[in-house]
């Protein structure tokens, strides 16, 4: 049997290889490193994919969902709703503009925010809604966009974790007034450093997206808004237009891979990933509850069997934000998935064989 990785994106390159070195040559030959020809084809075909009129280039997920909430005008006395549960970006951005992260606690079946506890979060203070599709699940954006439509509340998706899944036959991304994603390399669709991208429908708003990721300025050396120096480079934009077209079948992958760990894994005594009905689920990560987590980590590594833990600490009991006020206790089904979240190794090279060997694994820490 292969070693098992958590992620291998060495061989997901090597059946690409031909393709994404000559997308890299063609730049370097070009010297093109800055807003090349590929950036704007790249955001085209990202807009079409996603099934939205406009695609902004960014340097990182966590610069689109800052820009986002620049673009709304979103700072100092402001709240924003948001999960307690999800990587720091969505909150750290949050801080960063001066608003106020307010949290709700999350659906215990998809580890997304719970739209019936969306309501009560809700104050005069409040600017937006930043619900994550968390794992590569969407999260329930019908419920959440109704609650939002009726108090006037802009809805931001953080689809860094979901490209390419879908609610209700449409891709996340598409339903928010804004969404924002990562191509951190572990993405389902990653580049080979650091990128990130920003969605509307909506024309205005799209120019003053641009304008800020591009120092407020849509004409060099006029500066008309508060920006940033955030682009996505030339090399970065070749590489991604040369994955997208991979991207459903690495999807597929995920999923077998999935269903795999579905039948093999002792759901008696572990719980695995549910998927509502109406969605599907891209697996940026397949993450089971375990009792005795660390142990179980512990046991898999010796094992030879890699495994992460994402997240082990709710977000609103990290020590950055304590300022805020929040306890332990204040979201017990967030601060549950934390103790007891771990992630098994999901990716597109994954075969049968490593899976069985996890699950047998699993089945031999608990039996032992």
């Amino acid at each position: 049997m292969k070693p098992i990785q958590m992620v291998d994106l060495k061989n997901q390159y090597l059946k690409i290889k031909d393709e994404v070195d000559a997308a890299v040559h063609h730049v370097l030959d070009t010297t093109a490193f800055i807003s090349g020809p590929e950036c704007g084809e790249f955001e085209r075909d990202m807009a079409n994919y996603v099934g939205v009129s406009h695609a902004i280039g960014c340097a990182n997920g966590t610069d689109a969902l800052q820009i986002a909430m620049m673009a709304l005008n979103i700072g100092q006395g402001d709240e924003v709703i948001t999960t307690a549960f999800s990587f720091v970006a969505t909150t750290e951005t949050i801080a960063v503009t001066g608003a106020r992260p307010v949290y709700v606690d999350i659906d215990p079946v998809t580890y997304n925010l719970d739209p019936a506890k969306l309501e009560a979060a809700i104050t005069k203070k409040t600017k937006a809604i930043i619900p994550v599709h968390l794992y590569g699940q969407p999260a329930d954006m019908d419920e959440i966009l109704a609650i939002a439509g009726k108090y006037g509340l802009p809805v931001i998706e953080d689809n860094a974790q979901s490209i390419g899944a879908t609610y209700k036959r449409q891709k996340t991304g598409s339903m928010g007034l804004i969404s924002t994603t990562s191509f951190y390399p572990a993405k389902n669709l990653g580049c080979f450093g650091d990128g990130g991208m920003i969605f509307t429908r909506d024309s205005e708003l799209a120019e003053k997206l641009r304008m800020i990721a591009n120092h407020g300025s849509k004409k060099r050396y006029f500066h008309e808004l508060l920006g940033l120096n955030s682009r996505l480079d030339t090399l970065q934009a070749a590489i991604l237009k040369v994955k997208l077209p991979h991207l459903d079948g690495w999807a597929a992958a995920r999923q077998e891979a999935a269903r795999l760990y579905n039948e093999n894994l002792p759901s008696d005594l572990v719980k695995i990933p549910a998927v509502k009905p109406d969605r599907d689920h891209v697996y940026h990560q397949y993450s089971i509850l375990a009792e005795n987590r660390d142990a179980l980590q512990a046991f898999l590594k010796e094992k030879g069997i890699p495994t992460a833990v994402h997240y082990p600490m709710a977000l609103h009991l990290q020590p950055a934000f304590s300022h805020y006020g929040f306890n332990r206790g204040d979201f017990p089904i967030a601060e549950n998935a934390a103790d007891h979240i771990l992630c098994l190794p999901i990716h597109t090279e994954l075969d049968a064989e490593q899976i069985r060997y996890v699950c047998d694994g699993i089945r031999s820490f608990y039996k032992s």
